[in-house]
């Protein structure tokens, strides 16, 4: 994807609150590199069953592969120095970019692209330790999706498949921790039999937009694999060095296609909060043209996004425009704003303005972005 400057900004506010919710949460934000050794990729499996959908290079002699997920190299942080079962749950967190091969029959537009980023997590945990790992994510996942405006899911859990590793009992305590930490929250569950994977089960979690189209977003798998593949390790209260279970877990998952959704939910008209312009101050007349600009300053310094309109055309005009542009507050000053110290604010959708203080416009605004209104 090229991200221009309104969609760069729309990327960050995703991505900045998402590691707030990181950082809220006990996640360590961690980064690894994009091209690792072939040596690797043999070992979680990759390299035979997945080497047609990943970019391989080679260099002096040895070959290696862009990266098509995170999570061998979270492993690979998590295996440096000796870890303790008083260091668990561990929970990582990242915006991995990751590659994928992709036939070009299979992209589509934003939202399935052969380069993209996760807001990719890994939680390191013992047996016991699933259940409460998952019934707060649960909670978390939830959240997050209320904050970007969504209220409608489905919830389905993929139970063992026939092919599998790991004892029976283990797979019951794991599919029982996902199905209760739904439960919890008061959804219902769709159980799909049979569909995990041959590591463990996972939990779906998919959105539905404005229109009754359903994405599939966040997941939480469980894996009982991967600490053994790579010799992941921690020492146990016993003193015996015991295997970690992993908790792949992602919520918006591709944060280009999760911006793309949000586009689609929102039919572009974004929530102060998301919006890459969210005032727009525009003068009546040339007159005004210098206050305009201070007033924009103003706002700027106040931690809005501004934009000012200040062309020779008529106030009608550029209201219809910036209205157009689904901007969410269109600030208007004439003769008489400025010498009362106003501003005329008209909310998106509203059909005419509110004159007020600026002080006041500022703190409206302010307050809707606070609230994700």
């Amino acid at each position: 994807m090229f991200w221009h400057p309104k969609g760069w900004t729309l990327w960050q506010q995703v991505e900045q609150y998402m590691r707030r919710v990181y950082q809220d949460n006990g996640y360590q934000e961690v980064k690894g590199p994009q091209i690792l050794d072939q040596g690797l990729w043999e070992k979680t499996g990759h390299w035979d069953k997945y080497r047609e959908n990943m970019f391989v290079t080679e260099s002096e002699k040895r070959d290696y592969a862009l990266k098509p997920m995170n999570c061998p190299g979270h492993v690979l942080i998590f295996k440096q120095g000796i870890k303790s079962y008083r260091d668990l749950p561990l929970r990582y967190g990242e915006f991995g970019q990751c590659h994928r091969n992709e036939p070009s029959g299979g992209l589509h537009g934003i939202m399935r692209v052969r380069g993209f980023t996760q807001d990719d997590g890994h939680i390191f945990c013992t047996e016991d330790q699933i259940q409460a790992e998952c019934d707060a994510y649960t909670v978390l996942l939830q959240k997050v999706y209320k904050d970007f405006g969504f209220s409608e899911m489905i919830y389905k859990v993929a139970t063992r498949p026939e092919a599998r590793i790991g004892s029976d009992e283990l797979w019951t305590k794991a599919e029982n921790a996902l199905i209760e930490s739904l439960k919890k929250s008061g959804v219902e569950v769709v159980i799909s039999p049979g569909d995990g994977a041959f590591y463990g089960p996972k939990i779906e979690y998919t959105l539905k937009d404005a229109i009754g189209r359903q994405w599939q977003c966040g997941t939480m798998q469980v894996d009982f694999n991967l600490a053994e593949r790579l010799d992941a390790e921690f020492v146990d209260a016993d003193g015996m060095r015991k295997r970690p279970v992993v908790l792949h877990r992602a919520i918006v998952g591709s944060l280009e296609r999760f911006i793309g959704i949000l586009i689609e939910q929102h039919a572009g008209a974004m929530p102060a909060w998301l919006a890459p312009v969210q005032a727009v101050v525009c003068n009546i007349t040339d007159a005004q043209a210098e206050q305009v600009d201070k007033v924009a300053a103003q706002l700027r310094a106040a931690g809005l996004r501004v934009a000012t309109d200040t062309r020779g055309e008529k106030i009608t005009r550029k209201i219809a425009e910036n209205a157009a542009q689904k901007i969410p507050y269109i600030l208007v000053m004439g003769d008489r704003e400025v010498e009362a110290g106003t501003i005329a604010v008209r909310a998106r959708g509203a059909t005419q303005g509110t004159v007020m203080p600026l002080a006041e416009a500022v703190a409206l605004i302010q307050n809707a972005i606070a609230q994700k209104a």
